[in-house]
């Protein structure tokens, strides 16, 4: 990788109004026009460096989009209420009535019930494929499709995509390849791999605090503007752009994104490698077992780690959840969904964040009852916390892989 993107986030510097080392946040819904002709000028998008309606934009969310285009090294971004509210746009910005699209088929929960039950109200298929084997990617490609979706790493299966090959496989096809980067910020950089375009939820890693839902979508000035066209532009038409002040806050937390990933990936891998070496069934792809680790090593910003993510399949949703009770009992995290929070988080996602997703195809893609994943924290002491969750695991009846298997 030839960029570095903590630095090309910290070289962005703009003086507040009276001088604030941060900017002012621009706390308005409206904006005035000295005259009426620069009013129409800028409905008909003629004019640059003016605003109209915080809905069309402000300049809070104009400094969050630059420095989320800087981070993943695109031309431009648009910052959204939610992270739904950037795959929704960016999915019926690019596909009309009687279109195909080609998806992982292990995608966050809300994403999966858009694509397979939403989309059908405006006549849009989707195939659900192995995103792991591009050959069946390409085989799935139609005349009619107009979108290759994935996750760099899936949620919750730690899936990894293999994107320099499914941007070959797209661009030889002229269709676009969309991932969603929300797991893995300055771990992966998408669009220097060939990503056309780059889906954040801002909610999770790169905010960082649970206290604020947005969403990014970072790709090419045209697509960008396409998005907020008063005309046809499915960002604007459907509403979901986000509020200023928010805008300024997950602005300000994005400095310290780079300090954060390390922690969380370090802290991340330590815990994969002992939990691995109890012999318990632990999916992370900073470890050599995992079937994508190689492929991660390839794509990966090695300073920055594997991610903070893993996976521990205890076998029973009632060990499961009896497990999570005890760990939120031992103050060693939350029993809740969403990631990226300075506690580590963890819920059973086969009953929570990919519960739209039914039974038959969960198990069919590997998604066992059982599995917990984890969200690790920034905790300082990781190896006092690891001997914590040991003795929660001991306390359930938790057995290693080797003993289940007798």
């Amino acid at each position: 990788m030839d960029y570095n993107a903590p630095d090309s986030i910290q070289d962005l510097q703009y003086f507040g109004e009276y001088g604030g080392v941060n900017p002012s946040i621009s706390d308005s819904s409206t904006y005035t026009f000295l005259n009426a002709k620069t009013m129409f000028d800028t409905f008909e998008g003629n004019t640059e460096g003016c605003y109209l309606y915080s809905r069309h934009s402000s300049p809070s969310n104009l400094y969050l989009g630059e420095a989320l285009a800087a981070l993943e090294g695109t031309e431009s971004a648009n910052v959204t209420a939610s992270g739904m509210g950037a795959i929704t746009a960016v999915i019926l910005q690019l596909c009309s009535s009687g279109d195909h699209i080609v998806s992982s088929r292990t995608i966050y929960g809300g994403t999966y019930a858009f694509m397979k039950n939403f989309l059908k109200r405006f006549d849009i298929s989707v195939s659900f494929v192995d995103i792991t084997k591009p050959d069946v990617v390409a085989s799935a490609i139609r005349p009619n499709t107009r979108m290759i979706y994935c996750e760099s790493v899936s949620n919750p299966l730690l899936e990894v995509a293999d994107i320099p090959e499914l941007s070959r496989i797209g661009k030889s096809k002229d269709i676009p390849l969309v991932v969603d980067n929300t797991f893995t910020p300055l771990s992966i950089a998408p669009a220097r791999l060939g990503a056309d375009i780059v889906i954040h939820s801002l909610t999770k890693f790169i905010n960082g605090t649970s206290d604020t839902v947005a969403g990014a979508v970072c790709g090419s000035t045209e697509f960008c503007l396409a998005l907020k066209d008063v005309n046809d532009g499915a960002g604007m038409l459907l509403g979901s752009t986000l509020d200023s002040l928010r805008a300024a806050s997950i602005l300000k937390n994005m400095r310290t994104l780079h300090l954060r990933i390390q922690k969380h990936s370090d802290n991340a891998a330590y815990l994969a490698r002992e939990f691995e070496a109890l012999g318990l069934r632990v999916v992370y792809p900073g470890l050599p077992s995992h079937p994508g680790h190689e492929l991660m090593k390839k794509q990966h910003m090695a300073h920055f780690g594997y991610g903070g993510i893993l996976t521990l399949d205890v076998q029973t949703l009632e060990k499961a959840n009896a497990l999570m009770e005890l760990m939120q009992k031992e103050n060693l995290g939350y029993l809740a969904v969403s990631l990226g929070f300075y506690k580590t988080l963890f819920s059973a996602p086969g009953a929570s964040t990919s519960s739209e997703i039914p039974e038959a195809e969960q198990i069919a893609m590997g998604l066992g009852e059982g599995l917990i994943r984890f969200s690790i924290g920034l905790d300082n002491n990781i190896e006092r916390t690891f001997k914590t969750m040991k003795a929660c695991i001991e306390a359930i009846g938790i057995m290693p892989v080797h003993e289940v298997s007798k």
